[in-house]
């Protein structure tokens, strides 16, 4: 007796109502997304995405974002979870290749299309969860006090789309390639072209926006309206692309109707008009704005007044000159003479001329009194605009005091941090080399200055003082201490500090020593 199992034949004209069949299709697509929640490798990479958004969020260097660029920040983790989302969904496809059941699935009310559009839909809800955890990522930095600018609903929904995009191309590979080893194959591919490879990066020209994920960062924010990236555009090619996949794997597995041929060519035009409205480069108007900001910025930006100086801003940054204020305050309050009471006009600068990935470095400003201020804040450049407002104290503008390189380096150190609740660590920290002894080079927002050992060792004794006594020792002797002609040897003693073992050094007030 043979133990062989049969296929049951389907009754003739048997035809159960489309009703049934499309719950059938919502059933399995419940199910399959229930089982990839349930995955430890799905499971793992949603809890490495949650704590790395946290991580992101709850950093003290972040406190003070540039929504135009948290908003591409979203797009590149999510890929990780697509690739898991992808890897799953093609093993499902196969699951009945794998278990020999295919023919079994003659006796239901699916179609293999059908069970296609199943499998398709089971991958929608992962998209969700990506969709969910940007919104939670996005809303978090924005409600940040120090929060400027604006971000792209375009841009925050490119994570979601890459994720949907992913899982669909593990369904059209299941229906093409009767394969398990296909879908890692096609993952170390994407994984190393588009997670860790050049192909994302933004200055590849038309073909650079063809890839899921284009990123395009700078050190330095841009105002929003100078970005033009085409992130709309965008977000409709990957919906096209990501439902065009979807199609043709129905259409691979015996979908041929005319429905789906007309979704079909739908989602081709949608992913061509995407492509083709993405392609157009930057926009001259945007080009033509980034000359403008960058060379004078003072036809857009608007000015306030803190106290005695005046702060000239990018409109997405207006509310950050209290902060600025604040440093200047700071930096004013240990200067000593006509300098702790001098008007300054402290300006924000960029320099987009050369797109957002380039950041070149802002040439000192020779007038008077000037003082500039990048659009990034937070961290290292809050001791960095200190220096600034400091050197232009000391030296009278900014490319004067980036060619100190005597004595008076340790007057504009002491009033960068000398008002500082941790000065040392600002003082390693505004230091190229991140170190407290011997010469290195002073970071700034314009050209960097230059300290000998002998001046370091100076100022790490002076913030090893009592703030009160120091102030008043500079105070008293402000014009010594602000006079080229004084050498460190007789700086040190004006502000009470010990001669050392350096300090009859021929190269102690030169910086090349």
């Amino acid at each position: 007796m043979s133990t062989a199992l049969e296929t049951p034949a389907r009754t003739v004209g048997q035809d159960p109502e489309p009703r049934r069949r499309w719950a059938a299709v919502a059933a399995l697509a419940r199910f399959e997304a229930r089982e990839l929640r349930l995955q430890l490798s799905f499971l793992g990479i949603a809890l490495l995405y949650v704590a790395w958004i946290v991580w992101r969020c709850t950093r003290g260097t972040d406190d003070y974002p540039a929504l135009q660029d948290v908003d591409r920040d979203t797009q590149s983790v999510p890929m990780l979870v697509g690739l898991s989302v992808m890897l799953w969904v093609n093993r499902a496809v196969l699951r009945s290749h794998r278990h020999d059941t295919e023919r079994h699935f003659g006796v239901l009310v699916v179609e293999p299309w059908r069970r296609t559009v199943g499998h398709a839909l089971s991958v929608v809800p992962a998209a969700l969860f990506v969709a969910v955890c940007i919104t939670v990522q996005f809303t978090w930095e924005s409600l940040k006090s120090g929060a400027v600018g604006h971000g792209s609903p375009g841009e925050l929904a490119v994570g979601p789309l890459t994720v949907l995009l992913f899982g669909e191309l593990g369904v059209l590979l299941g229906r093409l390639v009767r394969s398990a080893f296909a879908a890692p194959v096609l993952l170390v591919l994407l994984l190393f072209t588009q997670v860790l490879g050049t192909s994302a990066s933004g200055g590849g020209g038309w073909t650079t926006w063809l890839a899921p994920v284009v990123t395009e960062t700078g050190s330095r924010p841009l105002p929003s309206d100078l970005l033009g990236r085409p992130a709309a555009w965008h977000a409709l090619y990957l919906l096209g692309l990501a439902l065009s996949v979807a199609v043709l794997a129905v259409l691979a597995a015996g979908g041929r109707s005319r429905t789906v041929q007309a979704i079909l060519a739908g989602a081709l035009a949608l992913t061509l008009v995407g492509a083709v409205a993405q392609s157009g480069g930057t926009p001259a108007a945007t080009v033509a704005a980034r000359e403008r900001d960058s060379l004078t910025p003072e036809k857009v930006q608007s000015c306030l007044e803190h106290g005695t100086s005046t702060y000239c801003a990018f409109p997405e940054w207006r509310g950050r000159t209290a902060d600025w204020a604040a440093v200047v305050h700071r930096v004013q309050g240990l200067a000593g003479g006509a300098a702790g009471g001098e008007r300054l006009t402290v300006r924000q600068r960029i320099d987009a001329r050369g797109g957002l990935t380039d950041s070149p470095a802002f040439a000192p400003s020779a007038v008077p009194g000037r003082v500039t201020v990048g659009t990034a804040w937070g961290g290292n450049r809050v001791p960095e605009f200190a220096v600034a407002v400091a050197s232009v104290l000391v030296a009278g503008n900014e490319k004067a005091g980036s060619a100190v390189c005597d004595a008076r380096m340790v007057t504009i150190m002491w009033l960068a941090l000398g008002a500082e609740s941790d000065p040392m660590t600002l003082f390693r920290h505004v230091r190229l080399d991140d170190s407290v002894t011997g010469s290195a080079i002073v970071l700034a927002p314009t050209d960097p200055l230059a300290m000998t050992a002998e001046q370091t060792r100076i100022v790490r004794e002076l913030l090893k003082m009592p703030r009160y006594a120091v102030t008043a020792r500079v105070k008293a002797h402000w014009s010594q201490l602000t006079s080229p002609k004084t050498s460190t040897a007789r700086v040190a003693e004006l502000l009470g500090v010990p001669a050392g073992p350096v300090a009859t050094d021929p190269d102690g007030d030169s910086c090349g020593g």
